[in-house]
């Protein structure tokens, strides 16, 4: 039985940086199971948001709740490990390690444990197994023995989510998971991210708008750190102050 409860509520969240308003009484709720996608214009606080959601900003005033619990002052490490994973703008991969090293440790950082230098993450069996796992999801399980750093642009945002869901998240932050990725590129992570629908609860920002209108479940708009309109992606592209804001530009672009 689907929980009727939202998993992540945002209330009237609000961040600034002297006179600018960042997030600006941002309020919204987010179901369990659902692909909710953010899009905005750039400088709309779209970053900050998630940085406010995931701990690595914190809010002016507001409150964060995850799972019925008020996380707005909790730290970022807490926060991961009771199931908020977070992927980011600019790929943080570790080059010098190999694929399955990286989704290893990943998942050894979520269990607690420390890092053993003479004995590497991936020669532990339980992790391994979890890293393949998460490998095997994103598609990526061919290239487990592959320095990091020779992935395309593309297979580095895989590696990232695997590395996401190694923490076994109840939700997933992704940060433009699509920028800077080719067409095939982009085309391989609508279908990875489709196939994680139902399973993870996804927050995406997002600049493609194929690709959210592609996946989304429900769509927020965020504007000089407002929500200025949230629904499902019919009503988000057809709704008049929308396109003014915003998706009459991208479609033009």
């Amino acid at each position: 039985m689907i929980d009727p409860k939202p998993i992540l509520v945002l209330d009237r969240l609000r961040k600034s940086y002297g006179a600018l308003k960042v997030t600006d009484d941002v309020s919204l709720e987010i179901q369990r199971g659902e692909l909710h996608a953010l899009i905005g214009p750039n400088g709309a606080g779209k970053t900050t948001l998630v940085s406010e959601i995931s701990g690595f900003v914190a809010p002016d005033g507001g409150r964060i709740l995850f799972n019925g619990e008020d996380i707005t002052r909790l730290p970022t490490h807490w926060r991961a490990h009771h199931g908020l994973a977070r992927t980011f703008q600019i790929t943080s991969v570790m080059a010098g390690f190999s694929v399955l090293e990286n989704v290893a440790l990943s998942a050894q950082a979520h269990n607690g444990t420390s890092f053993r230098f003479f004995q590497p993450a991936s020669r532990d069996h339980i992790l391994n197994d979890k890293a393949m796992t998460a490998l095997e999801t994103v598609g990526l399980q061919a290239n487990a023995d592959r320095p990091a750093g020779i992935l395309s642009h593309g297979e580095k945002r895989q590696l990232e989510l695997a590395m996401a869901l190694a923490a076994e998240p109840d939700m997933l932050l992704l940060d433009e998971p699509m920028a800077g990725t080719g067409k095939d590129e982009t085309e391989r992570l609508i279908e990875t991210l489709n196939g994680l629908k139902g399973l993870y609860t996804i927050l995406l920002v997002e600049h493609d708008m194929r690709a959210v209108f592609a996946l989304a479940d429900q769509v927020s708009v965020l504007v000089y750190g407002q929500v200025i309109a949230s629904g499902n992606p019919d009503a988000i592209r057809t709704d008049p102050q929308v396109r003014n804001a915003y998706l009459g530009e991208e479609e033009a672009a």
